[in-house]
């Protein structure tokens, strides 16, 4: 989309929202948060932090490009992957993405750290603990 003289650029914004079986189409400045800009127009997303750190708005980017600067909750790697984070995501230019399941990222970057066998008990550590109270 061209802009107007002094404005941001606006491009064109497709959600394909795997959840609920629709597809969503709005428009969004490139100075605007993808997140913010749907609600605004009264579409709903999925969200949870709003701040770029939980992955519950993260899609996988099928066209286009995404400016994510803000995005603490995603890895570079991920990005590099093509996903993205919409609360904290600017178009740079007509998008396409697809919402995830819930916490199909959150799995694909934290997933290693976690379910590696039982937890360990720490009598000594509890001990402590509980001394303190």
């Amino acid at each position: 989309m061209s802009p107007i003289a002094g404005a941001a650029s606006v491009h064109r914004v497709t959600v394909h929202d795997r959840q609920r079986g629709v597809i969503h189409q709005f428009l969004v400045p490139e100075d605007q948060y993808i997140l913010h800009t749907a609600e605004s127009q009264n579409i709903t997303l999925p969200f949870a932090c709003r701040h770029g750190c939980c992955t519950s708005c993260a899609v996988r980017v099928k066209s286009g490009k995404i400016r994510q600067p803000e995005a603490l909750g995603i890895s570079a790697e991920l990005k590099s992957k093509g996903y993205a984070l919409l609360c904290v995501g600017f178009p740079s230019s007509d998008i396409e993405v697809e919402t995830q399941d819930e916490d199909e990222v959150y799995w694909l970057q934290f997933g290693r750290y976690f379910a590696r066998g039982p937890v360990e008990r720490d009598d000594y550590a509890l001990e402590l603990a509980m001394g303190d109270e």
